[in-house]
Parts: C-alpha cells; structure tokens; sequence
C-alpha cells in the first residue's frame, strides 16, 4: 500500500498521526484476527455482564422517572398546579445537566460514574418521603432529573463499543424493553398498595421507600460489575479485551476518547442528520409525554374503575416489550434503522384511529384494544437510539448526538403534557388528533433519513473505488487503511470509509 508503513503499538501515544481512541494504546493500527467461534463465545460472555445490568438500570430509571405518577393517586400532598410544576421540575433537571453530564462522562469510567448517579438519585427518592412541601419536592425532582440525565447517552456509548453494528439494535432493545416491563410492574403495585389504608405512613412514602432502595442496590451493581470499555473491561482477560476491538474495528465507529473536541461539536450542529434526530424525537416524545400521563386517565373514562384501570393499562407495557425486541431484533437483521420506527408507528395510527372513530360507540372491547396497540409506537426512540449508536463516530460527536436528544426527548415531554386539555375531557380528540398528525409526520421524517443515509453510502463507495484507481490499491490495501483509521477517533464525516446503517 505505497510506502507507508503501520503504526505499532509503541508508536502510538507520540504519534502526531493520530489522537486517537484509548483503543489504539491496545491494539495499534494493524488488525488482529480471530475466528467467528471465538468471537460468538466472546460477545455470549459480554452479554450475560452488560445487558441483564443495563436492563437493571433502565428498569430502575424508567420506574423513578414515573414514581410521581404512582404517587399522585396514593395521598401525594402537592395537588393542582404545583403538581405540574413538581412533575415539569425532573425534566428541567434533565435538560439543564445534560450536556454538562455527558462531557464530564467522556473525562471520566463510563460504569462508575453512571453508578454513582445510580446511587444518588436512590438516595434523592428516600429524601421524598420526608418531604412535605411543594418547594421541597420541586428541588428533589430537579436533581432527579439531573441525576438520570446521564442514563442513555452512557448506556449507548457502552453498547456501541462492545458491539458490532448489526448486534447494536438488539442490545438496546434488551434494556429499552424495560420501558414496557416498568409499565406492568409498576401497575401491579399500585395496584397493591391501593388497598393499603395508610394507617403507620402515607402510601405514597411506601413508593419511595421502595424505589429509593431498588435504585441505591442497582447503583451499587452498576459501580461493582459494569464494563467501561472493552480497553478496561473486569470481565475480559487481555487477550479478549483485544479481540473485542478487533470484533468492532471494521465497523469504524471508534471506542473512548477523553479528549473534548469542539470541532466534533460544531460538526455535530452543522450536520443536517442530527436535526432529523431531533425532530424524529420531538415527534415520538410530544405524543409519549401525553399518554404517559393521561392513558390511565383515557381508559378509565372508557367506563372502568380506577383501581381496574391500573390492571386494564398493563397490556399496552407489554405490546411496547414485544414490539421493542421485535424492531430491535429486524433492525439488525436487516441492517435498517428506520424502517422499523415506521413499521412500529403504523399500529400506533390505527389505535388511535379507533379510539377516535368508536368514542361514543360504548364498545369498551374496541377501545381498549385501541389503547394497547399505541404501546407499539414504545419501540420508535429505542430504534432511534440504535441509529445514533450506528450512525455517528468520533467519541465526542457521539456524546453531543446523544446529549441533543435526550434534551430534545424532555422538551417532547413536556410539550405532551399540554396536547392533552381540561376542556376536551373526557374524549380528548383533539389530543388523539394531534398525536395522528405528529405520527404521520414521524413516517416522512424517518423515510428522509434513511434516504439520505442510502445516498451517503452510495457516494462514498464511488469515492473509495476512485482512491483505488488514482493510487494503484486492492481491495487488501482498503482493508489495512479502514483498519488504520478504526480507532482514530475520526467523525463518520471524516472517515470516507465509515458505511452508514439505514
């Protein structure tokens, strides 16, 4: 290939070549094989690690995230207003630390620092059983929402370096399904407690007993057992902490960095893609904001009890669970991203569709199928995380990326708690209208990026089979400078050899 020679392992800190990923210090420019059988028994042991943890933690997440909820309707002693100002209070949190997060993760281990946000924010949910003003909820909610904020953007990085491309869909909906478990756990209990008549404690102070220890022991997990990275992984002998790099490096999307590198930023912000992501989010989160505080609202109005409310709404957790491993699993299949946020998004329509057209029919049956098939629309943001994991490299454009839509996630859900208004009660049309409308436009937004991203590909492999002829190269000699780039810590942008996944 020319005259240029490899770069060895020694040669790597000091070489002004690169400043490359902490990958490169492991396993230098030059490929080392392993056989397929050796790299199946690999990725099985990665899995029985990361994913029951990282399932753990979103679990956890997802049923603090929504504690409010529970509690609203088991003696919370902020009503009205100042409800929804303590509910608004955890997402200002999460868009206010957001960035700041994420770069100080890039600086530090992935796993301990997420775990000691773990344990924080279980300690922040025992605070709220001692609580007893509006003032005081609304500061512990703040910090809850900072202290979750950093969930996703870690959970995807250590999933785009431990695993190739076509594995990443599936390993995001392993713990993204929690989502819908959360969804039929948390009714269960509710549904418990609500024969509870409060005598020793208020029911609610129960709630956060529980959640506050579940989180503090997950936490405790997290910091213990999580992986970093594959270049320090506790689980991996050296050996293997090398094949797994080897495992990802034709995929060119890089490992860790801990250098912030503010052109990798400004790319990000110029790149027409990442406002699609954006917009994608807003487009899933303003219709999940409002149904995830206004369903138990909708099916009780269908004619039901609240406490056979809580059991009627569990269902649709488990649609969401079905359709999140099912999206997941066809998005690797098939090494698409987008088509399957449409494919989800269809049933979504029709529910809605028939909770609209049969309002006033009194055929609960209907109705309550309707509200269940909305939960397979649940599988839209797992699959968007999957794109942001496969589609982005260099370490601090994938931070930024992830930053932009976690805060963007939170501006959809506070939008959506307004789509759903006090005067159109109890039907709420014009609410179910709007989520149609914001779905529909959900379909175009997710069809574009994959149009542009098959138009990226195509154009780049015209330019690589040009380098070829201007310089004499084989397809070997593509193969060692995709091979010398992998871990450089280049953009997807910079890397002509980086292949998008549709």
């Amino acid at each position: 290939m020319d005259s240029e020679k490899e770069t060895s392992r020694e040669e790597i800190a000091d070489s002004p070549l690169f400043k490359g990923d902490e990958a490169l210090r492991l396993v230098g420019t030059q490929a080392q094989k392993f056989n397929e059988e050796y790299n199946r028994r690999l990725r099985n042991k990665l899995d029985k690690v990361i994913i029951p943890i990282t399932a753990a933690v979103y679990f956890t997440q997802f049923l603090d995230k929504t504690s409010l909820n529970y509690a609203s309707i088991m003696g919370f002693p902020v009503t009205g207003q100042n409800y929804n100002l303590v509910s608004m209070a955890f997402y200002l949190g999460f868009i206010v630390w957001e960035f700041p997060t994420v770069y100080i993760a890039q600086k530090l281990r992935l796993g301990k620092y997420l775990g000691v946000n773990v344990i924080i924010w279980g300690i922040v949910l025992l605070c709220h059983a001692f609580a007893n003003s509006f003032h005081a909820f609304f500061a512990l909610r703040f910090i809850l929402g900072m202290c979750e904020s950093c969930v996703s953007p870690i959970l995807i990085s250590i999933i785009s370096m431990f695993y190739r491309k076509n594995e990443q869909g599936t390993r995001i909906a392993y713990f993204y399904a929690m989502l819908g478990f959360t969804q039929v756990f948390g009714g269960f209990v509710a549904y418990g407690i609500s024969f509870y008549n409060g005598g020793a404690m208020a029911p609610y102070k129960i709630v956060y007993y529980l959640l506050g220890g579940l989180a503090i022991l997950v936490g405790i997990l997290v910091l213990v057992c999580l992986p970093d990275s594959p270049v320090n992984a506790w689980i991996l002998t050296e050996e293997e902490r090398i094949a797994s790099l080897e495992r990802v490096r034709d995929d060119q999307g890089g490992t860790e960095n801990r250098k912030f590198k503010k052109e990798q930023v400004i790319e990000t912000l110029l790149d027409v893609r990442t406002w699609l992501i954006v917009l994608a989010t807003m487009l899933t989160d303003i219709p999940s904001g409002g149904l995830t505080n206004f369903s138990n609202i909708i099916i009780k109005n269908f004619g039901y009890t609240s406490r056979q409310t809580l059991i009627l709404a569990t269902p649709s957790g488990i649609v969401e669970v079905i359709s999140v491993v099912v999206c997941g699993y066809y998005s690797d299949k098939k090494g698409e991203r987008m088509l399957p946020v449409i494919y989800a998004t269809l049933p979504t329509l029709l529910g809605v569709a028939l909770m609209i057209g049969f309002n006033d029919s009194g055929q609960k049956g209907v109705l309550l199928f309707g509200s269940y098939l909305i939960g397979s629309f649940g599988s839209t943001l797992s699959t968007i995380y999957a794109y942001n994991a496969s589609n982005t490299s260099g370490y601090t454009k994938k931070l930024t990326l992830n930053a932009l839509t976690m805060v963007f996630f939170c501006v959809g859900n506070i939008i959506g708690t307004e789509i759903f208004q006090p005067k159109d009660a109890p039907a709420y049309i014009p609410g179910k209208a709007a989520i149609m409308v914001l779905l529909s436009a959900q379909i175009g937004v997710a069809y574009l990026l994959r149009h542009i991203n098959v138009k990226l590909n195509i154009k780049r492999r015209a330019i690589i089979e040009e380098i070829k002829r201007e310089k004499g190269w084989t397809d070997d000699d593509v193969q060692k400078e995709k091979e010398r780039r992998a871990f450089a810590d280049m953009t997807d942008k910079q890397n002509v050899f980086f292949q998008y996944v549709n």
